[in-house]
């Protein structure tokens, strides 16, 4: 019964370590990637490999399958839906270097000339770990002008001297547009450019009014961050004529193209999710019924509207301020969306995000279920396996009085 038992807990600990070690990642970003299990799936399974390299290659596949498994378990129902194929591919094929890559180190203690082969294993788990399916954004070879007009913090420092600094959401926009900051929306025209990021931007005057207008309705497109109610954070004084206005001030242009001013309110911060499965977080925004974003066609442009500013503040889609770029640091799929809105291009938009606090439970109340049933099979195995052990050892249990057990 002993030994019965020591088999299930080896096939039962090691998936369950993972899966909360990787529960520790995908908690800081609300994804739930199967590349949040990778570290702690290669760190467990090599240690499995080395304990148990002894059981044979059925007993070590078991043990791989049993810890990948929980965690795509706990992936499918968190998000509600399949996870990422290739994510998929790359955690199974970590687990299983690193359990065999253990394995054949510890059968070096017999026989030195498999260190280097294991060694070689593990290497490549390494390297896949690090050159894995998600990878950090790279500039597009044709990047698009994109004009600016904001009175945000995106290009400056609020710290110090006002100090320039590109705000996380710039960093990710240079990669997929040549950015143009401005002031005078009339530099528009001479520009060049057919995009316009206007995000909460000062009071214009009327001929700056008119300038824009006349652009878009020459052929721009012009995406609008209008927020009745702002809320990004501020360490400069009231008053303070740096600081954005609080407040939307582009009511008569907008009411001009003929968009309504009326919408409900969102008091607090949500996470709104797009019928496509993207997440935008809201904070203090204004949204008509379900519609988050209002598109016009104005003369030979278009004007889009999102009447909320707060979702490009970096601290409600970025987990990681220094890692813009990567998109497994972010916690909504707001970059990706203002990318799609400016048509420039697209960024791969295929991240999984874990609904809400019923899913994640019933989420992590599968995988502990699938886990334990696995494990109750491979102790079973196990024990058929036991007398295929690696000739020189002592077999299953060190001890023959707890082979005769369970």
């Amino acid at each position: 019964m002993k030994a019965g038992l020591n088999r299930f807990m080896w096939l039962w600990l090691t998936p369950l370590a993972i899966v909360l070690a990787g529960l520790w990642r995908a908690w800081l970003t609300g994804q739930a990637d199967p590349w949040d299990w990778a570290l702690p799936t290669a760190l467990a399974l090599t240690g499995a490999g080395l304990l148990l390299g002894r059981r044979g290659w059925a007993i070590l596949t078991w043990a791989a399958m049993g810890g990948v498994g929980m965690a795509l378990i706990f992936c499918a129902f968190a998000a509600g839906r399949a996870p990422d194929g290739m994510a998929v591919l790359g955690l199974l094929a970590v687990a299983l270097l690193a359990v065999f890559g253990g394995s054949i180190l510890r059968h070096s203690l017999f026989a030195s000339k498999r260190m280097g082969v294991g060694m070689i294993v593990l290497a490549l788990a390494a390297l896949l770990l690090w050159r894995g399916p998600a990878q950090p954004l790279q500039p597009a070879p044709d990047r698009p002008r994109l004009a600016v007009i904001t009175a945000l913090p995106l290009f400056w420092s609020e710290s110090g001297q006002a100090a320039p600094r590109d705000a996380p959401i710039v960093a990710v926009l240079r990669t997929r547009f040549t950015v143009m900051p401005m002031d005078d929306p009339v530099q528009l025209k001479a520009s060049g450019a057919r995009r316009l990021l206007l995000a909460q931007p000062r009071a214009l005057t009327p001929a700056q009014l008119v300038a824009i207008d006349r652009w878009v309705r020459d052929g721009g497109t012009a995406l609008v961050l209008a927020d009745p109610l702002l809320r990004w954070p501020s360490d400069l004084p009231l008053g303070d004529r740096r600081r954005a206005p609080p407040t939307g001030l582009l009511g008569p242009l907008l009411e001009h193209w003929g968009f309504a001013p009326s919408g409900v309110m969102e008091e607090s911060e949500i996470r709104h999710f797009l019928p496509d499965g993207q997440l935008i977080t809201l904070s203090g925004g204004q949204r008509s019924g379900e519609a988050l974003l209002h598109r016009q066609h104005i003369g030979q442009g278009a004007v889009l509207v999102l009447g909320d500013a707060d979702p490009i503040d970096d601290r409600l889609w970025l987990a990681d301020p220094a890692r813009p770029l990567d998109p497994r640091h972010w916690v909504a799929d707001t970059p990706a969306l203002i990318v799609h809105w400016l048509n420039g291009g697209s960024i791969p938009a295929d991240r999984r995000w874990m609904r809400d606090g019923q899913d994640v439970t019933r989420a992590l109340r599968w995988a502990l279920l699938a886990g334990t049933i696995w494990a109750t099979l491979g102790a079973i195995l196990w024990r058929r396996e036991r007398r295929g052990a690696v000739p020189g050892t002592k077999g299953e249990d060190d001890n023959p009085k707890d082979n005769n057990s369970g």
